[in-house]
């Protein structure tokens, strides 16, 4: 899933990049795909170079690691909404059939307390500005539902005049990236549709993990297997994310160093 995700950027130029999923894809395109990939997160970090996974946008890794560091109002009003940023790449906890996101809040039955959720943080801006959006998240019934429990970020609405009518000018989701497949809109209905399989999935098994009658296209793709090459990248990644936050530090001699261990 991580290394298809991280395919989906091989054209991109700037991507503004979710935590978690969406923030392996995008780093992992950096190790593979598209070296020169702009990483921006919403902290206010543009051109981040992470040695690591960041743990949150606020991880002092992605302004360490960052050609400029701008205000979060200059990030949001002058480079999304701007239109300066070609890819938004999000994940989520409920996607409906036109890529509408939850990330709010779950229902859990009658008598039941909901389930809080992280929240919108900036999803919602990223979905409307961004050129297209990538949405990476695995596939289950619980995930890809019939009806949202809330909508918190606009994908394709009700339908493919949605987005226009309410003047948003990016062209919203262009593939959900899942540990079953790709599924994309169909270009009339702007309904999610299968379009591709990874090697040795059925059909079965990504409509029965999906919370409504899934179309499929009329040629369905089977995607390549992940290389030698991006199997060990995305181990690297990992094996140095697993480490904690980085322990490089600067000595007044310019020298990188170990960070001293704490004071008991």
């Amino acid at each position: 899933m991580e290394v298809n995700a991280a395919r989906a950027l091989a054209g991109a130029r700037t991507c503004f990049v979710g935590i978690g999923l969406p923030s392996t894809a995008a780093n992992l395109a950096r190790r593979t795909v598209n070296p020169d990939l702009v990483l921006v997160y919403e902290s206010g970090t543009l051109g981040s170079k992470p040695t690591r996974l960041p743990l949150s946008i606020g991880d002092g890794e992605l302004a360490d690691t960052a050609d400029s560091v701008v205000s979060v109002p200059e990030m949001f009003n002058y480079w999304l909404q701007g239109g300066r940023i070609d890819v938004g790449f999000l994940g989520a906890a409920q996607v409906d059939r036109f890529a509408n996101i939850n990330t709010t809040v779950v229902h859990r039955g009658p008598g039941k307390p909901e389930g809080r959720l992280p929240g919108a943080g900036g999803a919602p801006e990223i979905a409307a500005n961004c050129g297209q959006v990538l949405m990476v998240l695995r596939h289950s019934p619980r995930s890809f539902v019939g009806a949202l429990d809330f909508v918190t970020t606009l994908g394709h609405g009700a339908g493919p005049r949605d987005r226009a009518a309410l003047g948003l000018p990016g062209a919203g989701p262009a593939a959900v990236i899942t540990d079953l497949g790709v599924l994309r809109p169909d270009p009339v209905t702007a309904e999610l549709v299968l379009t591709d399989l990874h090697p040795g999935v059925t059909v079965h098994q990504v409509r029965a993990a999906t919370g409504w009658d899934l179309k499929e296209a009329d040629r369905i793709g089977v995607t390549a297997p992940p290389t030698a090459a991006e199997l060990a990248a995305l181990r690297a990644l990992k094996a140095a994310t697993s480490g904690g936050p980085s322990r490089r530090v600067e000595t007044p001699g310019g020298r990188t160093g170990d960070r001293p261990p704490p004071l008991p």
